[in-house]
């Protein structure tokens, strides 16, 4: 699958619409009662990175990107203002944010995750595309060194520490993440209001299973 490991402009997708889909197949009996199953494990994120009203010049750096990533064809990075943080939007990112694992003694690498949780229940959901340089880890409550004690692979959402944490000791990470995405079409309508300003008012994005 083709990525390129590029952002999109983050000022466009700031006031964006968009956010977890889920797939729930739904079967009632002839008693009233139902069945609900799910085909997937992790939800499905969907934007609309239409954009009303901005200078010619955003609606030309959309186009450009648009065109860069050859419509559909090529995925890239998205950053959702509503949930970018392994904490909560209004904190700061903090060492011990995410239990990501628990140390066997052996295992140096271990994936991302971000736990989402109400009530009793739990959703563990990947994080494949940390940004660079925002990524703290720590072993059982002592914050590690990135480039002395860990090293961040910001394409794939993993950690590697340079000796492996002993069995028992919780790991532990804070971090900032994109989400992978590509464009939901290979049509893009524009529109100039002005001399000055332009809308483009849908471009569906979507994101990817990486």
């Amino acid at each position: 699958m083709g990525f390129h490991d590029i952002r999109f402009p983050a000022n466009l997708s700031f006031g964006s619409v968009g956010g977890p889909e889920r797939r729930t197949e739904v079967v009632t009996l002839s008693n009233g009662f139902e069945e609900r199953n799910t085909p997937w494990q992790h939800s499905r994120r969907r934007y609309d990175a239409g954009v009303a009203m901005r200078s010619l010049d955003d609606i030309a750096t959309l186009i450009a990107f648009f065109e860069a990533r050859r419509g559909q064809l090529y995925g890239f990075r998205w950053k959702d203002w509503a949930d970018f943080k392994s904490c909560a939007p209004s904190k700061d990112i903090g060492f011990r944010d995410q239990r990501i694992a628990t140390g066997d003694g052996t295992t140096t690498t271990f994936p991302l995750i971000k736990a989402y949780r109400s009530g009793g229940e739990e959703y563990l959901r990947p994080i494949s595309k940390p940004v660079a340089g925002t990524v703290l880890a720590g072993i059982s409550a002592d914050e590690q060194v990135e480039g002395v004690h860990f090293y961040v692979d910001a394409s794939r959402g993993t950690i590697t520490f340079d000796a492996p944490p002993e069995a028992g000791e919780e790991v532990t990470a804070g971090f900032e993440f994109d989400v992978p995405v590509r464009f939901g079409t290979d049509a893009i309508q524009t529109s100039v209001a002005n001399f000055q300003a332009g809308e483009v008012p849908n471009v569906p994005i979507m994101e990817l299973r990486v």
